[in-house]
């Protein structure tokens, strides 16, 4: 049975430890489905959907286990509809840790096969998260060593 694993998140935007995760998790899954979820927590987005869309695909565009779709329904449910039987996260620090524990027992609960697999972040990669480098580009600041694109 091939080893679906989705990896739901905003990526607003999807940064170089977001991509550290998915890379190591093609070690673990036959298939990593990256999942950019609606969330109903955020009423607007900093960089568009679409946008997003287009530059993980090109990030990925040599890797053919990686796909990029989105979504807006729970993501247990998503999971369920596209054969995913595990949630890929990656965790920075203890904060991250009880954020995701949380996550991941409602949606074990939503769906008793969906397995939550954490994968500790690289040590390189641990400061970089998407509200800073959204707070950095807002300014005008350089988050071009943040990114595994180019934002033009």
């Amino acid at each position: 049975m091939k080893r679906i694993a989705l990896f739901p998140g905003s990526f607003d935007p999807f940064t170089k430890g977001h991509e550290d995760i998915v890379l190591r998790g093609t070690q673990l899954f036959d298939e990593i489905i990256i999942a950019i979820g609606y969330n109903s927590g955020k009423t607007q987005r900093y960089f568009p959907i679409d946008f997003m869309v287009g530059k993980i695909r090109n990030t990925f565009s040599d890797n053919p286990a990686v796909k990029v779709e989105t979504y807006a329904e729970l993501t247990a449910e998503y999971a369920k509809k596209n054969g995913a039987k595990y949630l890929l996260r990656g965790l920075r620090n203890t904060t991250d840790f009880e954020y995701e524990n949380s996550i991941a027992q409602v949606n074990k609960y939503l769906n008793a096969e969906l397995e939550s697999v954490f994968l500790i972040t690289s040590p390189k990669f641990a400061s970089i998260s998407s509200s800073i480098i959204r707070e950095v580009h807002k300014y005008n600041g350089d988050v071009s060593g943040l990114l595994p694109y180019k934002l033009v």
